[in-house]
């Protein structure tokens, strides 16, 4: 049988506690009131309804109950028609399409989270981010003591093309011993999506250049992790210092780019990549 949110059921299988869905091993104490195995714990092995002991009953009525059960994922609200055995549901939830979106921003640690529209809407007016219509960039960075780097000095834009967005970070942070300048791009939708898209960023100065090519990572991918990797432009110092105008006492960035969407031609069998309009 099919039991939707707000059924008497479903509210059976809800622990008293964290609200949460319950799965075996499901816990009762003498009195019949149960809650889920990790509440279990955080109550101190005391029932939170009338402070009895725990001990280790178990509810085995109520876990044929959940056996029996097929529940719909708890994202159906935003979207997400699947209805799973219960214990498949808990699974699919963590990698589920329709799940919200962490807060992309990379200054502070956000805890906002919410559909893409819902998360464009708070980077413009929650965090006064810049948002920008069209696919190509031209990102100017300055420093004026280059020597002086300090862990995570970034900046974040958010460019809108393809009826897509995508967040272009620019940031300095140490790397071991020496600071480092880092570019990267990361798509406000999921993994799959964003494979449909590539970009490329370009770095240079007095008759050389560097250039990145790659496809954006999702958002779903945390702004630390991308990092991290080093999936990105990254420019040491004194390479950045060479590029930089003057008598290198100053750090000046020219970084551009553009965001290309890869179109596959089934006919030939290839890959087309086009710019937006």
């Amino acid at each position: 049988m099919v039991i939707h949110p707000g059924t008497s059921v479903h509210e059976l299988l809800e622990c008293p506690v964290c609200t949460n869905s319950m799965y075996p091993p499901i816990h009762q104490c003498h009195n019949g009131h149960t809650l889920c195995s990790t509440c279990k714990v955080r109550v101190y092995n005391r029932c939170p309804t009338c402070k009895q002991e725990l001990g280790d009953i178990r509810c085995l009525a109520l876990e044929k109950v959940a056996e029996s059960l097929e529940l719909p994922c708890n994202y159906f609200s935003l979207g997400c028609p699947e209805i799973f055995p219960y214990y498949s549901k808990l699974k699919h939830e963590v990698v589920c399409n329709f799940r919200p979106y962490n807060c992309p921003y990379a200054g502070s640690e956000c805890s906002v989270v919410g559909d893409i529209p819902y998360q464009v809407a708070h980077l413009r007016d929650d965090h006064k981010v810049d948002m920008h219509s069209g696919c190509t960039f031209n990102h100017r960075y300055v420093k004026s003591n280059p020597r002086d780097v300090e862990n995570a000095t970034w900046m974040l834009t958010v460019f809108h093309c393809f009826g897509q967005y995508f967040c272009l970070h620019f940031e300095a942070f140490q790397l071991g011993m020496a600071p480092v300048y880092m570019a990267f791009l990361r798509f406000m939708g999921d993994e799959v999506e964003a494979r449909n898209y590539s970009y490329s960023l370009e770095v240079g100065g007095n008759g050389r250049k560097l250039i990145w090519e790659g496809t954006p990572r999702s958002i779903r991918d945390s702004h630390r992790k991308v990092r991290d990797s080093h999936d990105g432009l990254i420019i040491q110092r004194n390479i950045a210092l060479f590029f930089s105008e003057g008598d290198r006492k100053e750090l000046k960035l020219h970084v551009t780019g553009q965001i290309l969407k890869e179109k596959q031609n089934p006919d030939a069998g290839v890959y087309i990549t086009s710019l937006c309009s």
